[in-house]
Protein backbone atom coordinates (compact mmCIF):
# COMPACT_ATOMS: atom_id res chain seq x y z
CA UNK A 1 0.00 0.00 0.00
CA UNK A 2 1.76 3.41 -1.01
CA UNK A 3 2.12 5.69 1.89
CA UNK A 4 0.68 8.89 1.96
CA UNK A 5 3.15 12.50 3.46
CA UNK A 6 0.82 12.31 6.50
CA UNK A 7 0.87 8.35 7.10
CA UNK A 8 4.46 8.39 6.91
CA UNK A 9 4.91 11.51 9.02
CA UNK A 10 2.72 9.38 11.84
CA UNK A 11 5.01 5.88 11.35
CA UNK A 12 8.02 8.05 11.64
CA UNK A 13 6.59 10.23 14.47
CA UNK A 14 5.85 6.79 16.27
CA UNK A 15 9.73 5.72 15.76
CA UNK A 16 10.86 9.44 17.06
CA UNK A 17 9.06 8.53 20.55
CA UNK A 18 10.58 4.64 20.83
CA UNK A 19 14.06 6.16 19.86
CA UNK A 20 16.34 8.48 21.56
CA UNK A 21 16.73 11.66 20.01
CA UNK A 22 19.38 12.31 17.51
CA UNK A 23 22.47 14.48 18.53
CA UNK A 24 22.40 17.85 17.34
CA UNK A 25 25.52 18.82 15.57
CA UNK A 26 27.62 19.67 17.52
CA UNK A 27 30.79 22.55 17.17
CA UNK A 28 33.79 20.81 16.33
CA UNK A 29 32.55 17.33 16.18
CA UNK A 30 33.98 15.26 13.41
CA UNK A 31 32.25 14.00 10.56
CA UNK A 32 32.85 12.41 6.65
CA UNK A 33 30.58 14.53 5.47
CA UNK A 34 28.28 17.88 6.02
CA UNK A 35 25.48 18.34 3.78
CA UNK A 36 23.10 20.25 3.28
CA UNK A 37 19.55 19.61 1.53
CA UNK A 38 18.27 22.16 -0.45
CA UNK A 39 15.01 21.37 -1.60
CA UNK A 40 13.29 23.33 -4.06
CA UNK A 41 9.20 24.38 -3.16
CA UNK A 42 8.84 27.25 -5.51
CA UNK A 43 4.86 27.88 -7.21
CA UNK A 44 5.68 24.97 -10.37
CA UNK A 45 6.16 21.96 -7.57
CA UNK A 46 2.33 21.67 -6.40
CA UNK A 47 1.18 19.55 -3.34
CA UNK A 48 1.26 16.51 -5.12
CA UNK A 49 4.57 16.77 -6.41
CA UNK A 50 5.72 18.25 -2.97
CA UNK A 51 4.58 15.17 -1.03
CA UNK A 52 6.04 12.68 -2.95
CA UNK A 53 9.44 14.83 -2.59
CA UNK A 54 9.13 15.01 0.85
CA UNK A 55 8.73 11.16 1.01
CA UNK A 56 11.26 10.68 -1.11
CA UNK A 57 13.61 12.65 1.15
CA UNK A 58 12.48 11.06 4.40
CA UNK A 59 12.75 7.37 2.84
CA UNK A 60 15.98 8.02 1.51
CA UNK A 61 17.72 9.00 4.84
CA UNK A 62 15.88 5.87 6.76
CA UNK A 63 16.98 3.60 3.93
CA UNK A 64 19.48 0.71 4.89
CA UNK A 65 21.75 1.88 1.92
CA UNK A 66 22.24 5.40 3.24
CA UNK A 67 22.93 3.69 6.62
CA UNK A 68 25.72 1.33 5.33
CA UNK A 69 27.43 4.45 3.55
CA UNK A 70 27.33 6.26 6.58
CA UNK A 71 29.05 3.27 8.58
CA UNK A 72 31.58 2.53 5.66
CA UNK A 73 33.03 6.24 6.65
CA UNK A 74 36.55 6.59 8.44
CA UNK A 75 34.04 8.47 11.25
CA UNK A 76 31.03 6.62 10.45
CA UNK A 77 28.49 9.65 10.82
CA UNK A 78 27.29 12.58 8.46
CA UNK A 79 26.05 15.86 9.50
CA UNK A 80 22.60 16.58 7.91
CA UNK A 81 20.45 20.03 7.60
CA UNK A 82 17.08 20.55 5.44
CA UNK A 83 16.31 23.05 4.03
CA UNK A 84 13.28 24.54 2.07
CA UNK A 85 13.49 27.25 -0.37
CA UNK A 86 11.42 29.09 -3.25
CA UNK A 87 12.38 32.80 -4.17
CA UNK A 88 14.60 35.07 -3.02
CA UNK A 89 14.35 36.12 0.56
CA UNK A 90 12.27 32.57 0.90
CA UNK A 91 14.43 30.14 2.98
CA UNK A 92 13.87 28.45 5.90
CA UNK A 93 15.69 25.63 7.96
CA UNK A 94 13.36 22.92 8.43
CA UNK A 95 15.31 20.57 10.29
CA UNK A 96 19.06 22.30 11.91
CA UNK A 97 22.00 20.81 11.44
CA UNK A 98 22.05 16.57 13.17
CA UNK A 99 24.56 13.89 13.14
CA UNK A 100 23.52 10.58 11.90
CA UNK A 101 25.31 7.35 12.96
CA UNK A 102 22.80 5.13 13.20
CA UNK A 103 19.29 3.92 12.28
CA UNK A 104 17.47 6.18 15.56
CA UNK A 105 19.08 9.05 14.14
CA UNK A 106 18.13 8.85 10.69
CA UNK A 107 14.68 7.91 12.14
CA UNK A 108 14.33 11.03 14.05
CA UNK A 109 15.30 13.05 11.43
CA UNK A 110 13.06 12.09 8.78
CA UNK A 111 10.15 12.31 11.65
CA UNK A 112 11.48 16.11 12.02
CA UNK A 113 11.23 16.70 8.54
CA UNK A 114 7.85 15.09 7.47
CA UNK A 115 5.91 16.91 10.55
CA UNK A 116 5.95 21.01 9.64
CA UNK A 117 3.83 22.22 6.49
CA UNK A 118 5.30 23.71 3.41
CA UNK A 119 7.33 26.58 3.81
CA UNK A 120 7.00 28.46 0.64
CA UNK A 121 4.87 28.85 -2.61
CA UNK A 122 6.93 31.68 -4.68
CA UNK A 123 9.29 31.77 -7.15
CA UNK A 124 12.85 30.27 -8.04
CA UNK A 125 16.04 31.67 -6.66
CA UNK A 126 18.84 29.30 -6.70
CA UNK A 127 21.56 31.79 -6.23
CA UNK A 128 19.90 32.85 -3.13
CA UNK A 129 19.33 28.88 -1.18
CA UNK A 130 23.21 28.50 -2.52
CA UNK A 131 23.89 31.74 -0.58
CA UNK A 132 21.71 30.47 2.46
CA UNK A 133 23.11 26.91 2.23
CA UNK A 134 26.66 28.45 2.62
CA UNK A 135 25.97 30.04 5.73
CA UNK A 136 24.80 27.12 7.36
CA UNK A 137 28.04 25.83 7.47
CA UNK A 138 29.58 28.60 9.36
CA UNK A 139 26.92 28.51 11.84
CA UNK A 140 27.59 24.66 12.55
CA UNK A 141 30.76 25.12 13.36
CA UNK A 142 31.24 20.96 12.12
CA UNK A 143 34.37 19.36 11.47
CA UNK A 144 33.90 17.87 7.93
CA UNK A 145 36.22 16.42 5.82
CA UNK A 146 33.47 17.23 3.15
CA UNK A 147 30.62 20.20 2.99
CA UNK A 148 28.20 19.78 0.07
CA UNK A 149 25.27 21.42 -1.00
CA UNK A 150 23.05 18.98 -2.43
CA UNK A 151 19.93 21.15 -4.24
CA UNK A 152 17.05 19.82 -5.66
CA UNK A 153 15.03 21.18 -8.13
CA UNK A 154 12.31 21.65 -11.43
CA UNK A 155 12.79 24.66 -12.98
CA UNK A 156 15.88 27.12 -13.84
CA UNK A 157 15.98 30.18 -11.74
CA UNK A 158 14.27 33.44 -11.84
CA UNK A 159 14.63 35.54 -9.17
CA UNK A 160 17.88 36.38 -6.71
CA UNK A 161 21.60 36.68 -7.14
CA UNK A 162 23.05 34.87 -10.77
CA UNK A 163 22.99 30.94 -9.83
CA UNK A 164 26.58 30.77 -11.23
CA UNK A 165 27.78 33.30 -9.04
CA UNK A 166 26.48 31.78 -5.79
CA UNK A 167 28.11 28.28 -7.11
CA UNK A 168 31.40 30.32 -7.43
CA UNK A 169 31.45 31.46 -3.77
CA UNK A 170 30.51 28.09 -2.99
CA UNK A 171 33.26 26.40 -4.30
CA UNK A 172 35.63 29.09 -3.89
CA UNK A 173 34.79 28.40 0.32
CA UNK A 174 35.23 24.85 -0.31
CA UNK A 175 31.89 23.45 -0.54
CA UNK A 176 30.77 21.17 -3.36
CA UNK A 177 27.40 21.76 -4.97
CA UNK A 178 25.56 18.41 -6.26
CA UNK A 179 22.19 18.96 -8.11
CA UNK A 180 19.30 16.36 -8.68
CA UNK A 181 17.13 17.98 -11.41
CA UNK A 182 13.68 17.12 -11.77
CA UNK A 183 11.63 17.40 -15.29
CA UNK A 184 8.31 18.50 -14.48
CA UNK A 185 6.28 16.71 -17.18
CA UNK A 186 3.00 17.86 -16.08
CA UNK A 187 4.09 21.96 -16.25
CA UNK A 188 6.19 21.40 -19.15
CA UNK A 189 2.80 20.36 -20.37
CA UNK A 190 1.03 23.37 -19.85
CA UNK A 191 3.42 25.43 -22.34
CA UNK A 192 4.43 29.35 -22.40
CA UNK A 193 6.61 30.53 -19.69
CA UNK A 194 5.92 27.51 -17.34
CA UNK A 195 7.45 24.87 -19.86
CA UNK A 196 10.39 26.76 -20.43
CA UNK A 197 11.07 27.24 -17.00
CA UNK A 198 11.16 23.77 -16.36
CA UNK A 199 12.63 22.57 -19.70
CA UNK A 200 15.18 25.17 -20.72
CA UNK A 201 16.67 24.75 -24.07
CA UNK A 202 18.85 21.84 -23.61
CA UNK A 203 17.25 20.03 -20.51
CA UNK A 204 17.26 21.12 -17.14
CA UNK A 205 20.04 18.80 -16.46
CA UNK A 206 22.09 20.53 -19.09
CA UNK A 207 20.83 24.04 -17.04
CA UNK A 208 22.56 22.69 -13.59
CA UNK A 209 25.31 21.62 -15.14
CA UNK A 210 26.08 24.23 -16.62
CA UNK A 211 24.91 26.84 -13.72
CA UNK A 212 24.31 25.21 -10.32
CA UNK A 213 27.15 22.46 -9.64
CA UNK A 214 30.37 22.42 -8.67
CA UNK A 215 33.46 21.62 -7.25
CA UNK A 216 35.60 18.20 -6.92
CA UNK A 217 33.23 15.61 -8.03
CA UNK A 218 30.35 17.74 -8.82
CA UNK A 219 27.22 15.38 -10.67
CA UNK A 220 24.15 15.68 -11.89
CA UNK A 221 20.82 13.35 -11.17
CA UNK A 222 18.00 13.58 -13.72
CA UNK A 223 14.98 12.05 -12.83
CA UNK A 224 11.82 12.64 -14.66
CA UNK A 225 9.38 11.78 -12.31
CA UNK A 226 8.76 13.12 -9.05
CA UNK A 227 7.98 9.49 -8.29
CA UNK A 228 11.51 8.26 -8.39
CA UNK A 229 12.86 11.17 -5.87
CA UNK A 230 12.96 9.10 -3.32
CA UNK A 231 15.41 6.46 -4.95
CA UNK A 232 17.07 8.86 -7.00
CA UNK A 233 17.89 10.33 -3.43
CA UNK A 234 19.20 7.58 -1.93
CA UNK A 235 21.90 7.04 -4.43
CA UNK A 236 22.87 10.89 -4.74
CA UNK A 237 23.34 10.52 -1.27
CA UNK A 238 25.55 7.86 -1.06
CA UNK A 239 27.53 8.61 -3.66
CA UNK A 240 28.34 12.08 -2.11
CA UNK A 241 28.91 9.97 1.41
CA UNK A 242 31.26 7.67 -0.99
CA UNK A 243 33.72 10.69 -1.99
CA UNK A 244 34.95 11.07 1.12
CA UNK A 245 36.83 7.58 1.04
Amino acid sequence: MRLGLAGLGLSLAVLALIFAAAPPARGGESVDAAIVLAADVSRSIDDEEFDLQRRGYAAAIVSDKLMEAIHAGPHGAIALAYVEWAGEGEQAIVVDWTVLRNSADAAKFAAALTAPPRSFLGRTAIGSALDFAMGLFAEGGIAADRKVVDVSGDGTSNQGRAVAEARDAAVKAGAVVNGLSIFNRRAAAQGGYLALHTNPPGGLAQYYRDNVIGGPGAFVLPIDDFGKFGDAMIRKLTAEIASNE
